[in-house]
């Protein structure tokens, strides 16, 4: 229910921001036929571009799906242990470390 009405939500947005858009490009261009610099767009311009903004924001919330656990304890819980590598072979800092360590046996 709540994703149908989310669904709504983004549609409803979409058509107030292809509005808002439409009636931009109509103040300016009446602006410069009649030969006048616009300083700022009107009020209503700008409330329906943030009414879209916030509406559609309410409808992407609305629409997703549950979030996933991405937690490492919450991936163990599909995995086991020995599908893991532990790769500690990126510790090594000798290989690369030899201008900050210099001639030291780290990671040796």
């Amino acid at each position: 229910m709540s994703a149908t009405v989310g669904c709504i939500f983004v549609a409803v947005a979409c058509v107030a921001l292809f509005h808002d858009a439409f009636s931009t490009y109509e103040y300016l261009s009446t602006m410069k036929t009649l030969g006048k610099s616009p300083l700022k767009l009107p009020f209503s311009i700008i409330a329906e571009a943030f009414f879209s903004l916030f509406t559609f924001i309410i409808g992407i919330v609305m629409a997703s799906k549950e979030l996933k656990d991405i937690t490492y304890r919450g991936e163990l819980a599909h995995r086991a242990i020995d599908d893991h590598d532990v790769r500690t072979e990126f510790i090594r800092l000798s290989k690369r470390g030899k201008i900050l360590f210099g001639d030291s046996n780290l990671g040796r």
